[in-house]
């Protein structure tokens, strides 16, 4: 089946959180939290290297939106149910829809760490992509040396597949690193 004929819910929930695609208008928050996290971001994420205005960030966002709509990539951003706010941006990417197979990203807001939400986003993400999406398979790669991206998938019950030795550059390009690919299998 063509995967734009495949009709999903473009929202839904968790205990804590409403996972949702990205739309229009939502640069402004999302802008506010990179410029927030930065340095914990550069660390691992590539969009992060290079100072960004809201304007590209918003133009991102509207790519990302349009990207969903083209079951391409499925960006989802991450907001606390009660207040309202941004807690970070996570999605379904490297779509195998032939399988189905994902592969999960993730990144959080630095001033909502050490509160779980980004595990429990990525349990409902999980959950989304088993239940709704029929995936035979779902990954989380990271580098080795990100050890709090590495503990969702442990607790999660992702299974160590392996470690990529030698795999990637770091972001800034002066390390080679290795990746590590955690996977969920269907029942």
């Amino acid at each position: 089946m063509n995967p734009l004929l495949l009709d999903f819910h473009h929202e839904f929930q968790t205990e804590r959180l409403i996972i949702r695609l990205p739309k229009p208008g939502d640069g402004k928050v999302v802008y506010e939290a990179i410029n927030a996290s930065i340095n914990e971001l550069k660390l691992w994420m590539p969009f992060a290297q290079k100072q960004q205005s809201e304007e590209q960030v918003e133009i991102n966002i509207r790519e990302a939106h349009l990207l969903f709509l083209k079951r391409e990539d499925l960006r989802l951003l991450i907001f606390h149910k009660e207040s309202g706010e941004f807690v970070g941006s996570s999605g379904l990417h490297r779509i195998n829809w032939d399988l189905p197979k994902f592969e999960i990203g993730y990144w959080i807001d630095s001033r909502q760490c050490g509160k779980g939400y980004m595990t429990e986003a990525v349990e409902g993400i999980t959950k989304f992509a088993l239940e709704e999406l029929s995936a035979k398979r779902v990954e989380i790669r990271c580098d080795a040396k990100n050890l709090r991206s590495r503990a969702i998938p442990e607790r999660l019950g992702f299974q160590l597949e392996g470690i990529l030795r030698k795999d990637d550059l770091s972001v800034d390009g002066t390390e080679i690193r290795d990746t590590c690919i955690y996977a969920l299998i269907a029942k």
